[in-house]
């Protein structure tokens, strides 16, 4: 059996921030040939297959061929997703910890080595991105204003909503 938890975060590395660490280059869409990836990494596609549908977050998408594996969102490397201007629900929630309040009244939410900031669109999903990090605190982002007001929101495949930044006037707390 497959250890997930570490093929995913050796994935989520090699996909998302270094993959020169492995001797790959990720197309300008974050796409990379399975092949390569496999050889990279010496895994099986099975490995490779189990891993992507065991993971709970569905961070790693394939193409439609099944040759071609990408990240699904948190890229600190510069790719173009291609995802599409989608309208959000009404409100979406952003997951941190104390110790970052501070800064995000001041600054609000900002992407950091992202492309994007990352919101859920429940308080559940928020409450267990934040608590990877100690105790968690919920934000509610009034999604509804910043689209009236001009902002640009985008869904990855697996339903992470994303957005530039969110300016604090759209942030309270849950």
């Amino acid at each position: 059996m497959t250890d997930v938890v570490r093929v995913s975060k050796r994935l989520s590395y090699v996909l998302r921030h270094h993959p020169d660490s492995v001797g790959l280059t990720l197309d300008e869409h974050g796409w990379v040939a399975v092949d390569d990836l496999l050889g990279a990494l010496r895994l099986t596609r099975a490995e490779l297959d189990e891993v992507v549908a065991r993971n709970d977050k569905r961070r790693f998408a394939l193409d439609e061929t099944g040759t071609r594996i990408r990240a699904s969102q948190g890229h600190s490397v510069p790719v173009d997703l291609g995802h599409a201007p989608v309208v959000p629900p009404d409100e979406l929630f952003h997951g941190t910890v104390e110790r970052f309040l501070a800064a995000i009244w001041a600054e609000g939410l900002r992407p950091g080595a992202r492309h994007a900031v990352h919101l859920s669109v429940d308080r559940e999903t928020a409450e267990q991105v934040g608590a990877r990090r100690g105790r968690p605190v919920v934000l509610r982002v009034d999604a509804a204003a910043m689209t009236r007001d001009g902002a640009t929101f985008t869904r990855s495949a697996n339903g992470v909503w994303l957005v530039d930044a969110v300016p604090p006037q759209y942030l309270t707390r849950r």
